[in-house]
């Protein structure tokens, strides 16, 4: 009851207001039909835009975020000393809010006061330095590696939980029978994390679907509406 008040009729309701023409205040509504529809994919050009945007960061997400995470967790699953400091320490960016990491990242990315600007000097080159967010083809994935150096951390954890799951038993065994780190990694552990790949997808592709914060924190959707997403915009 509470979901379908909550969420199913506001849905409906929303829809049928999408078919007027209305400032969502005033009391009076004039009918349209799909007319507003119609003007969002043929006649809005950064709508097309902040979709494609949201896509790639889905794609971006689900391959170099997730990917990132499950490298991090069998390093990270490995016994050695420090193991659980480290832990701690790359997942902390994740107890940040977007805004935190895009002023963070901001700094980083700054022409004249960044870490980026200083590497780029120490090699007699900080001439030839300018901020990604700056340029048209590279602020999307500019603010992407922001997102992911703040992401990664709680698919981190998903994974190291799966990980302590699988029975060591499996890979005793695999190892008298020869088989090397590379099979046992193909044949145990993708096979044995398969729930626990679903539940991350799935949180990856929500989180990617509602990504706000961080672009309006860095770009506020520009230069160009080139950082656009749907949320955004």
């Amino acid at each position: 009851f509470v979901y379908f008040m909550v969420i199913v009729i506001p849905a409906f309701y929303s829809f049928y207001l999408s078919l007027f023409k209305w400032n969502g205040i005033g009391p009076n509504k004039k009918f349209v039909g799909f007319k507003n529809y119609i003007n969002l994919f043929l006649y809005d050009k950064v709508f097309v835009r902040a979709a494609i945007n949201n896509v790639v960061w889905v794609l971006l997400t689900l391959t170099l975020t997730v990917g990132v995470a499950f490298v991090f967790a069998l390093l990270l699953n490995r016994k050695f000393k420090g193991r659980t400091f480290f832990r701690g320490l790359f997942y902390f960016p994740y107890v940040l809010s977007y805004v935190v990491v895009g002023i963070i990242w901001e700094w980083l990315y700054n022409p004249q006061l960044g870490l980026l600007y200083g590497l780029f000097n120490a090699f007699g080159i900080g001439e030839l330095y300018n901020t990604p967010l700056a340029s048209l083809h590279l602020c999307f994935f500019a603010v992407f590696i922001a997102a992911l150096w703040q992401a990664f951390g709680a698919p981190m954890i998903l994974f190291l939980a799966g990980l302590n799951a699988i029975p060591k038993q499996l890979y005793e065994a695999a190892a008298i029978d020869g088989a090397n780190k590379f099979h046992s990694l193909i044949n145990i552990t993708l096979p044995m994390l398969r729930e626990t790949f679903v539940v991350v997808f799935a949180i990856q592709i929500i989180a990617s679907v509602k990504v706000f914060d961080i672009v309006i924190a860095m770009t506020d959707g520009g230069p160009a509406n080139r950082t656009h997403t749907l949320a955004t915009w």
